[in-house]
């Protein structure tokens, strides 16, 4: 039977989601509607807004960002969203953290700049097996 890998990307992207959008906020303030459109824009694509208010409410709890209402010229006033100094701080930690959890998967799956360590591994079961069927014509 397949695994249920729907499941493990929904994992793996709620563990990156908090990550994500401090650095759209960090970039530039923004509305829910406009941050899921800039992550869409960028390649990740999530299927509706309402998803990452919890995260926006986390943070928040956080002190990683705050929000203010801004009037709107095209409806009610929009709640947006900026980074505070301990929120871009804390994005400083996150993204070194990620580029090292992401190096090393890299590392382990034979991919990016330390592919070559993982290709030497897979290579050595086969130096085992040559090793043992002389060992074996030896005896």
């Amino acid at each position: 039977m397949v695994p249920d890998s729907n499941g493990h990307h929904a994992q793996i992207m709620k563990g990156v989601l908090d990550m994500c959008l401090l650095a759209t906020i960090a970039e530039k303030p923004n509305y829910g509607y406009g941050m899921v459109q800039q992550l869409n824009d960028r390649g990740w694509v999530i299927a509706h807004e309402n998803s990452i208010y919890p995260v926006l409410k986390r943070l928040t709890k956080g002190g990683y960002i705050e929000s203010e209402l801004v009037p709107s010229t095209s409806g009610p006033a929009r709640k947006y969203y900026s980074a505070t100094s301990d929120g871009e701080e804390v994005l400083a930690i996150w993204t070194a953290d990620w580029r090292n959890v992401r190096d090393g998967v890299d590392a382990v799956l034979g991919n990016g700049r330390n592919g070559s360590k993982a290709k030497t591994a897979k290579k050595s079961p086969t130096k085992k097996k040559s090793t043992n069927k002389k060992a074996k014509g030896k005896q």
